[in-house]
């Protein structure tokens, strides 16, 4: 069923990605079981980073799909982000059409690349919890924690998965409904053995690991799905959860350095050791010289930026920091207007549009470019997002270099205020007031957005979601909550369902199809419904 290149390779690895600060080294490196655990559980870690064993270079892990493309973090943001109002893309690529215009099938390529990688993954946790459960009990629970966030993201994008807690080699169907309360019940289980809720930067050891704000937060972003994915609302926990996360060591950076905003610096070469790591509960980690990878943090920052464009305006003759200008993705005029309700956003670089907006998280380049996407094919048929750098806040790697530093945030602790937030608007009606108010203010402040308010509608904090958040891979889960994505909602955008204006498509497109191959391979499996 799954492409298992180097399953037997990850086995005697010590180490996939750098040592990932993440385990002692074994006391004899002869004793068989203890390298084998060591490097499998960096392994199960690296798949979240890496194409395969060789860095961005070398081998895929998936077979017959090249690794750059097939990466985690790319194939989680095409699938989140290329789909709904925030993003387009004018590649040629297979399948980005198909996700631009919302007309994927069941042998939607990219699709089949996320599928893949998620259950690759998903392979190498119960390889190791077969083999090694005994070795360490934090590790062993830091694993079913990475296992369950690629359940995670697999149900959210599929529906009714294949699921096994001891083996993915046929296994059965399980409904979302059956995984949710599987994962949930793990979640729950882990919580006492992983590591303290503590923030850290690169150089502590720790740093990276799972640990408990980790679980939380994977928690509250179950609870605050529960209602698309079993039918039944978890508000309060969801409220519950996002709050333990806010109670915890991890905060909002609100330190700016220099000419970098505190909210900039979240996304930049040096975020894993600068103030902002004290935000980034759950780094997807980076290095430009070991841990190299096009599918990684490297494709947010290349692929959003052209040869023009230069982020830094102090340092006009490098662009974001990387060699990398692969002019591909950029906004829809949807996004922007978030920003600019009024359609009146300036053509000016990215260091001008956050005074121009009135908020620090607008980082749009708007310089030479056309407001409009009219069409998918030009770059500079949209804004520039100059979001991603690799520059570093303290000014110590201003040139470019092939990849990047930057540590991809998959959480950080400004989701919690959000959740927080949206759960009790739910509480209350409709409406976030009080304690619910002032987490969407804190965000606000922090952008030095002087719009601040004492109550928000669910609409206004879709909205939010949408200014915090943008092209960070959370959009698509976040519209399907709102009732906003498939389905006769009439919420549209430039280019969505296929129409310049946009329209209405399916709500069995809120799911995506399981791959065709994978259909074929596993009789156990039925087609989502729609495909």
């Amino acid at each position: 069923m799954i492409p298992m290149a180097t399953l037997a390779l990850a086995m005697s690895l010590s180490s996939c990605v750098g040592d990932l600060d993440n385990a002692e080294n074994p006391k004899d490196p002869n004793i068989s079981t203890e390298y084998k655990a060591v490097g499998e559980y960096n392994k199960c870690y690296a798949n979240l980073a890496l194409p395969g064993n060789g860095g961005a270079n070398g081998d895929s892990d998936l077979d017959g799909y090249d690794g750059g493309t097939a990466g985690f973090i790319r194939q989680m943001w095409n699938a989140n982000e290329l789909s709904t109002d925030e993003a387009i893309c004018n590649w040629g690529d297979p399948g980005v059409a198909e996700f631009v215009y919302n007309t994927f099938g069941a042998s939607h390529p990219m699709t089949a690349m996320y599928y893949y990688r998620l259950t690759t993954g998903i392979t190498y946790c119960n390889d190791y919890l077969l083999n090694a459960a005994d070795y360490d009990k934090t590790m062993t629970a830091e694993i079913r924690f990475i296992r369950a966030l690629h359940y995670f993201y697999l149900m959210d994008a599929f529906g009714n998965i294949p699921f096994s807690l001891t083996t993915v080699e046929k296994p059965r169907q399980a409904t979302r409904k059956e995984v949710y309360d599987l994962l949930e019940k793990e979640l729950l289980e882990i919580e006492p053995d992983l590591l303290e809720a503590k923030a850290l930067t690169s150089d502590q050891p720790g740093y990276g690991r799972a640990n408990k704000a980790a679980d939380w937060m994977l928690l509250a972003r179950l609870y605050l799905n529960a209602e698309v994915y079993t039918g039944t609302a978890q508000w309060q926990k969801a409220a519950d959860y996002a709050k333990k996360v806010m109670d915890s060591d991890f905060q909002l950076n609100t330190t700016p350095t220099g000419r970098w905003s505190a909210y900039q610096k979240l996304f930049m070469g040096d975020n894993g050791e600068s103030s902002a790591a004290k935000e980034i509960i759950f780094p997807i980690k980076a290095d430009g010289l070991t841990t190299t990878s096009y599918g990684g943090s490297f494709f947010v920052i290349a692929s959003t930026f052209d040869g023009k464009m230069h982020a830094d305006k102090e340092n006009p003759d490098a662009t974001n920091g990387t060699t990398g200008n692969w002019a591909g993705n950029r906004a829809r005029p949807d996004l922007i207007a978030k920003f600019f309700p009024a359609g009146n956003a300036p053509q000016v670089p990215s260091y001008e549009m956050t005074a121009k907006a009135s908020d620090d998280r607008a980082i749009f380049w708007g310089a030479d470019r056309s407001l409009d996407n009219a069409t998918q094919s030009t770059f500079t048929d949209g804004y520039g997002v100059a979001k991603f750098l690799n520059f570093h806040s303290d000014g110590t790697r201003t040139r470019d270099a092939q990849f990047p530093d930057m540590d991809y945030p998959l959480m950080r602790a400004a989701e919690a205020y959000l959740m927080y937030a949206e759960a009790q608007a739910h509480l209350n009606g409709g409406t976030a007031t009080g304690n619910a108010a002032k987490a969407i203010n804190a965000l606000r402040e922090r952008a030095n957005n002087p719009n601040l308010k004492t109550a928000y509608t669910l609409d206004e904090i879709c909205d939010e979601w949408s200014r915090e958040f943008y092209f960070e891979g959370m959009r698509r889960n976040t519209l399907i909550r709102f009732n906003k994505f498939g389905g006769n909602n009439n919420y549209n955008w430039t280019w969505k369902g296929g129409a310049k204006s946009g329209r209405n498509f399916a709500a069995t497109r809120n799911i995506y199809a399981i791959p065709d191959k994978d259909l074929s391979a596993n009789t156990n499996l039925k087609q989502n419904p729609g495909y």
